[in-house]
């Protein structure tokens, strides 16, 4: 069998790193394409063995629509690394402050075994792999008391988004930041996959994305920056249900040394997740699909065609996801 083409990518402002230093070498020894997407707080000088970087200047020269249209200084700039690596089989993207284990480096399988979830509603994943009171950034706090009992049967299913999750400095919101503890290391636990009507957040931080998937990578502009990933994580899991893929959790493959954060600041831009998501995902529910991965497409735009009238992200995002979607759907 074929070995899959990956890449790996990160977006960053940040001189070469411990943390890049680290998936450069990673990235080079398992003939893994690493692609760094700089913004305007780059250094004028980012040279790393191992690693393609590319600058502002750099990004606005490429061949895609959206490379114009993205604003600067903002997580989204990451779009155009996706764009960079759609002839591969496997993107996998990570954070400038998240290390990898060796476990990160393992072989990426889009068949794995797991725990299946279906018409389950909103599930605390978290709260399966620690027994300290925790959860995901961008889960409703209202549902925190939810009880959902273990699925002790575990399925061999195709799932084309992974998400792993993060020792020590995990993906927590600003409300648990200041209220509860850390640093944390999760529990080992089965893997646990999501399927219809059941939904938890994923973020942008350790997650491994096969191709078919690619077109749900997108990640909205014109919304909070805390709530980019979050917001795409839950239309990537109402289009999946179209193409019956679960959206699958696992054990920890990285640690997090957190970058510098103001939490009041963090816990402001979380607002509108806190005020909307459960909102969100009702109304994505709601939404007629098509199904099948020949309508992901389509499916996506109609997808932020709800956000945007809904007021959740402005109206200026349709023009880049259109643009995305022209990109991504260009033979390279």
């Amino acid at each position: 069998m074929n070995k899959l083409k990956k890449a790996l990518v990160i977006t960053s402002i940040a001189s070469p790193n411990a943390v890049l230093k680290a998936h450069a070498l990673g990235a080079k020894a398992n003939d893994i394409d690493f692609i760094v997407i700089g913004d305007t707080k780059s250094p004028d000088k980012f040279e790393l063995d191992g690693c393609r970087f590319l600058s502002i200047d750099d990004q606005e020269k490429l061949n895609f629509k959206l490379a114009t249209l993205l604003p600067k200084r903002h997580y989204a700039r990451k779009n155009l690394g996706y764009l960079l690596a759609k002839d591969h089989d496997v993107i996998i993207e990570t954070d400038d402050d998240n290390f990898p284990y060796d476990t990160f480096w393992h072989e990426r399988k889009r068949e794995q075994s797991a725990e299946v979830f279906n018409e389950s509603g909103w599930i605390n994943i978290y709260g399966f792999f620690s027994k300290e009171n925790i959860w995901p950034r961008g889960y409703p706090l209202h549902h925190l008391k939810n009880v959902v009992e273990h699925n002790s049967t575990v399925q061999n299913i195709i799932c084309p988004i992974q998400q792993g999750l993060a020792d020590e400095n995990p993906d927590v919101d600003a409300v648990y930041r200041m209220t509860m503890k850390l640093p944390i290391k999760f529990d080992q636990h089965n893997s646990l996959a999501l399927g219809k009507n059941s939904w938890s957040p994923f973020n942008s931080q350790n997650t491994t994305w096969f191709k078919e998937a690619f077109p749900l990578l997108y990640l909205p502009s014109y919304c909070s920056f805390r709530m980019t990933d979050i917001w795409r994580s839950f239309i990537a899991q109402r289009i999946a249900w179209t193409c019956n893929w679960p959206v699958m959790y696992h054990n920890s493959t990285v640690w997090q040394e957190r970058n510098d954060h103001s939490l009041i600041k963090d816990f402001e831009d979380e607002i509108p997740g806190y005020v909307n998501n459960e909102n969100i995902c009702r109304k994505l529910e709601e939404l007629e699909l098509s199904s099948g991965e020949k309508n992901i497409l389509p499916n996506l735009i109609r997808c932020y065609e709800m956000m945007t009238e809904n007021n959740y992200i402005g109206k200026e995002e349709m023009k880049l996801v259109e643009a995305f979607c022209e990109d991504i759907d260009e033979v390279k």
